[in-house]
């Protein structure tokens, strides 16, 4: 899980060099062999923000570095898998631009019928993702080049606030949360969440550390971004009819033209420029898009059969 660490002595903050560490063995534990079940439980948590409780030098520990390649290779195996054949990035891009009439997904859900306990369980569920938005997708920018890097850096100027604090995403994620009477802290709702949206937020962080992924980041940042507008527009009209205050509406509301102008520069710029540069990156890319693609539906099939069935989306209720 993010932020997960190996057992320290109880009652202790706890490093990989403290020597009154717990070294009793752990328990046998089942060993996850679908992508579902590897993405949830990958240890991705201290490269991004702080968990209280955890000390950051667990995040360059030899040990849990090979915990986490072991189960990287294992996750990315079994998503190949589950995803299927290869295609290229045209294709898997062209696909994100055809949108149902009826999506049938949870911001349709929400937009139409949502509550406001439903909206609440989705921004919870989304704060694993929204509260650090663009920080995972910035850690690219050192590994372009030419017109994809700065078409890249200036998507990301946007994303935290072009220079006015107040505006980073992230930030207004939180107020949303305010206003919803949520804990803005960041963690907060990590063992509520589901094990759905723990493998999307997961994904992203994986193909954020890892320079062999770029491609990969590059295809997940054009999902999201050119998927992005529409769902917001939902979004923001469903907060709306619930009465919901205006920080909550405005984030979306910020999204569906901000996203609309970001999914061009995307397309064009920062994927056309990288595989102008690097063209053995295509099948990467579709990669990106389509993993991405995959973690949402299988995130928005458990929120849409959940709330349809009136039950909580969460593993403990809010």
């Amino acid at each position: 899980m993010p932020g997960a660490t190996p057992a320290t002595e109880p009652g202790r903050r706890g490093g990989p060099h403290d020597q009154h560490r717990n070294t009793r063995r752990p328990r046998p534990c089942h060993r996850p062999h679908t992508a579902a079940e590897q993405g949830r439980a990958l240890p991705h948590g201290p490269p991004g923000p702080d968990f209280a409780g955890v000390d950051p030098a667990w995040e360059w520990e030899p040990g849990l570095l090979r915990l986490r390649a072991e189960m990287e290779h294992r996750f990315l195996s079994a998503l190949r898998a589950d995803i299927g054949s290869p295609r290229t990035a045209e294709e898997a891009l062209a696909d994100l631009l055809v949108e149902p009439v009826d999506t049938g997904g949870p911001s349709q859900f929400l937009k139409n019928r949502g509550e406001l306990w439903q909206f609440r369980e989705y921004a919870a569920q989304r704060s694993l993702y929204h509260l650090k938005e663009a920080d995972p997708h910035a850690w690219v920018i050192p590994r372009l080049t030419g017109r994809a890097k700065a078409a890249m850096v200036a998507v990301e100027y946007d994303e935290f606030g072009a220079g006015r604090p107040e505006r980073i995403h992230a930030r207004l994620f939180a107020d949303l949360m305010a206003d919803l009477d949520l804990d803005t802290a960041y963690g907060r709702y990590v063992d509520t969440a589901g094990a759905e949206m723990l493998t999307s937020v997961n994904l992203m962080s994986l193909f954020g550390l890892h320079r062999a992924l770029r491609g990969a980041l590059v295809g997940h940042f054009a999902a999201v971004e050119t998927t992005s507008s529409p769902g917001s527009r939902r979004l923001a009209d469903g907060l709306r009819r619930v009465g919901a205050g205006p920080a909550a509406v405005h984030f979306y509301a910020e999204h569906v033209e901000a996203d609309a102008v970001h999914e061009q520069i995307v397309r064009r710029d920062i994927v056309g420029g990288l595989l102008e540069a690097e063209p053995a990156l295509d099948g990467d890319v579709a990669f990106g898009v389509d993993a991405t693609e995959w973690t949402e539906k299988r995130l928005g099939n458990h929120l849409f059969t959940a709330w349809r069935d009136g039950r909580t989306s969460l593993r403990t209720p809010l």
